[in-house]
This record gives C-alpha cells, sequence and structure tokens, in this order.
C-alpha cells in the first residue's frame, strides 16, 4: 500500500534529519512517528475524497438506470486500491451487488469474492451465492463472518437462518436466530421466525421489503409482484396528494 510505504519513509526521513539537526534521538523519535501519521491522514483523505466522487457519479449513474457506465465508474477507482487499504474490497462489494441484483450470478460471484468484509450485504449475497452452488460449508463460514462483523442486522441474521432451512438444517437455523436474539433482544422478526420454525412453519421475510427481496431467494414472479405493488403504492400516494 502505497500511503503506509510513503508515510514510513517520510517517518524515517525526518528521523534522520532532526537526529543530525539536534544531535538528540528521542526528539527525532518523538517528531517522526506523528510526521508519519499526518502524512498518512493526508494522504488517505486525498484518496477516499477521489473514490467518494467516483461512487457518488456511480450512484447517479444507476438511478438514471446506466448500469454499465456505473460499473465502469467503479471499476475505474481500482487504480486507488494500491494507495489505501479496503478501497478494493470496497469497489468490489459494490460491483458485485450491482451485478448480483440484475441477476447476472456469474459476473457478481468473483467480485462478491472479494469483496470488503464489513459490507454485510455482499457478504450475504455471497453466502446465498455459496449455496446456490451446493458449496453449504463455504456458506456458513461466509454468513459466520458477516455475523461477526455487523451482528446488529436483523435481515443477515435471519437470511442466514433462512438458508440452512433452504438446505434442510432446520435445527441450525434455530440457533442461529437464537443467536440473533443475544445480539438483538425483543427483534420482532427473529422473535417471529423462531417461533414459526418452532411450530414447523416456513420463515416469513417479506416483512424486510426490497432489502429482503434484492437477495433474490424469492421466485422471480413473487419479486415482480412486489415491485408492482410498491409502484401501485407510489402512484396511489401521488394521487392523494
Amino acid at each position: 500500500m502505497y500511503n503506509a510505504l510513503i508515510s514510513a519513509a517520510v517517518a524515517v526521513v525526518v528521523f534522520i534529519g532532526l537526529k543530525l539537526a539536534v544531535g538528540s534521538w528521542w526528539i527525532a523519535a518523538l517528531v517522526s512517528p506523528l510526521m508519519a501519521i499526518l502524512v498518512f491522514f493526508l494522504i488517505s483523505r486525498i484518496v477516499m475524497k477521489k473514490v467518494m466522487a467516483i461512487m457518488e457519479t456511480a450512484n447517479r449513474d444507476l438511478q438514471g438506470q446506466r448500469v454499465d457506465k456505473a460499473i465502469n465508474e467503479l471499476k475505474s477507482a481500482f487504480v486507488y486500491g494500491k494507495w489505501q487499504m479496503y478501497v478494493t474490497g470496497q469497489l468490489n462489494a459494490q460491483i458485485g451487488m450491482i451485478y448480483y441484483m440484475k441477476r447476472d450470478f456469474g459476473k457478481a460471484f468473483p467480485y462478491l469474492e472479494k469483496s470488503f468484509f464489513k459490507n454485510w450485504v455482499a457478504m450475504g449475497m455471497l453466502a446465498v451465492s455459496y449455496m446456490k452452488r451446493s458449496k453449504p460449508e463455504k456458506m456458513r463460514e461466509t454468513f459466520e463472518k458477516a455475523v461477526q462483523w455487523s451482528s446488529k442486522e436483523s435481515l443477515l441474521w435471519n437470511v442466514y437462518a433462512y438458508c440452512l432451512t433452504e438446505i434442510g438444517d432446520t435445527g441450525k437455523a434455530k440457533e442461529v436466530l437464537e443467536r440473533g436474539l443475544k445480539k438483538l433482544p425483543g427483534d420482532e422478526h427473529l422473535k417471529g421466525n423462531l417461533a414459526l420454525l418452532g411450530e414447523g412453519k416456513k420463515m416469513k421475510m417479506r416483512g424486510f421489503g426490497d432489502m429482503w427481496f434484492q437477495f433474490h431467494l424469492e421466485s422471480i414472479g413473487a419479486i415482480q409482484k412486489h415491485h408492482a405493488a410498491a409502484m401501485g403504492g407510489s402512484k396511489r400516494r401521488i394521487i392523494r396528494k
């Protein structure tokens, strides 16, 4: 990572310069790391400002249905991955999610595999992809990594449990929901789905709305029906105005 290398080089130069100038190693040892931190912060700020500008442009393209243009914009930001930690992972997550939501699962998969581990939506999509590829252990491993870093996301726990029921492991699904309740006491979705599984019934996920449907675990017909209903509700609200 260029940022860290440059900052380290600055620290060395400052240390040597101060040692020669003032003849005191302890002053050099005190000032040089402070200068390295300052340089690291400034470079990070400049790089992230450029990356965020690209992401904002890509987001506008997505809103305008210019999906391919948005993806190309995000890909152009990979050059900054060599400068700042986690930039590449964040970009992979964004690109992977866009492809996934387009149902272009083949193109989404390699990006999701390299996505930022703290992006729980991307990690969830990756776990679902493993399930659909008949890799249950990789699915569990990915979900576990996701809940480790995003333990306060109710939908994530529920999707994890739902996928376990899909592969026939209802017992583990209940355990996952119980673990989720320890992190989110009183969460209605977790409590409700745990009760349903206890009664031998199917989990109810549609209450999460679009956030649930983006994982494409429903049939295409169900997703289309949901979006049609949402559009209809939007039109009715506009008419009332």
